[in-house]
């Protein structure tokens, strides 16, 4: 079922002595099941705020956000978050830091384990489900966090960038490895990025937010991810003269952005 955002908006009260801020304004967005929507533009143009609102960390000050046709209210299971900073819990091993939401909703040890292990297995983590976190790498940390999103099954996998703390060639293998797990398990995914280069290659669609207030300035529709989960090679895909000209155009599009501010 579809996530529908529609004419959704936000403003931060005044603080300090600060007038209100409209972070969002009138956003309409819809995101159908196996969608894999990118949301790239520049520093203050509302990326997180539209994330936090799609994960009902937010309510929006005005408009409406609905998923299955039900109104999101708040956090739930049928919504996981990735973020940054993997936020995992450094006194718990792997596969339980991976089975913690089950943990929490209830569901016996046996059988969340069972889930865990089919997670583990997918991210490449098989045989590191007894080490502790803290003896992981940067991008085995970052996995063991994505695969604990996908433990409760989620209809929708939100990604806040998720890939953004990686070295070059650690990012370069974590992109390729969500895309062939989001191919895998046919999840709806939205990912926040300031990498145009990423955006275009992980997204079936993109959408450019401008900023003050943060609004869909422009949307794209991208070939580039089918192109690799049918067996394209990502250096072949980003050094194709299609990926290029089309990294330039949204390139300019962000940097008359910031010239604007």
């Amino acid at each position: 079922m579809a996530l529908e955002i529609s004419q959704a908006s936000v403003e931060f009260p005044a603080a300090n002595g600060r007038p209100p801020v409209e972070a969002l304004r009138r956003v309409d967005l819809t995101i159908e099941p196996g969608d894999f929507t990118v949301a790239l533009g520049a520093s203050g143009c509302g990326k997180s705020t539209l994330l936090n609102l799609i994960a009902g960390f937010l309510a929006p000050s005005s408009g409406d956000i609905r998923l299955d046709g039900a109104a999101v209210e708040g956090p739930s299971a049928d919504r996981s978050v990735v973020f940054q900073k993997h936020a995992l819990l450094p006194w718990l091993n792997v596969i339980d830091n991976v089975a913690f939401g089950l943990k929490l909703q209830g569901t016996p040890k046996e059988q969340r384990y069972e889930v865990a292990e089919k997670f583990i297995g997918l991210l490449g983590l098989a045989g590191f489900e007894k080490s502790p976190v803290y003896s992981l790498s940067g991008g085995m940390q970052q996995r063991v966090g994505i695969a604990r999103a996908l433990t409760c099954d989620p209809k929708l996998l939100l990604m806040d960038e998720p890939l953004g703390a990686l070295d070059a060639l650690t990012r370069e293998r974590a992109q390729e490895l969500i895309l062939r797990i989001w191919k895998d398990t046919g999840k709806s995914v939205f990912f926040i990025t300031h990498s145009v280069e990423e955006a275009l290659f992980m997204g079936t669609r993109l959408i450019v937010m401008s900023p003050r207030p943060g609004r869909i300035a422009h949307t794209f529709d991208l070939p580039f991810s089918q192109r690799f989960c049918d067996g394209e090679p990502a250096r072949q895909i980003k050094a194709s003269s299609d990926f290029v000209s089309l990294r330039e155009e949204v390139l300019a599009i962000i940097f008359a952005d910031e010239e604007e501010e």
